[in-house]
């Protein structure tokens, strides 16, 4: 079953094309971000938990445990030491449980 990509326009009128039903504007979602924060590195799934679950800095993820953020759908194993070293950079790190 092959995945056609399909044309679609989001509400700011970008043209980009997705084969899946995810109605995320790639366009949008790059200028969304400032290359200073610490989510433009991230995966957007990764990115998408963190901001689900109102994380939007460093600070508060430190107010997070890692087997909590673990739990967020979206969220991967991989991510963890790129949140570890973020909150590193910070001298801060991910509350003990």
């Amino acid at each position: 079953m092959e995945n056609k990509k399909v044309s679609k326009f989001c509400v700011n009128g970008h043209q980009f094309y997705k084969s899946s039903i995810c109605p995320v504007c790639p366009i949008c979602e790059n200028n969304r971000l400032s290359k200073d924060d610490f989510l433009s590195n991230l995966s957007a799934p990764a990115r998408r938990a963190l901001e689900s679950n109102g994380i939007k800095t460093i600070a508060i993820l430190a107010q997070f445990s890692e087997k909590e953020v673990l739990k967020f759908h979206g969220m991967g194993k991989s991510t963890i030491p790129k949140l570890k070293q973020f909150l590193a950079d910070q001298n801060l790190e991910f509350k003990i449980e």
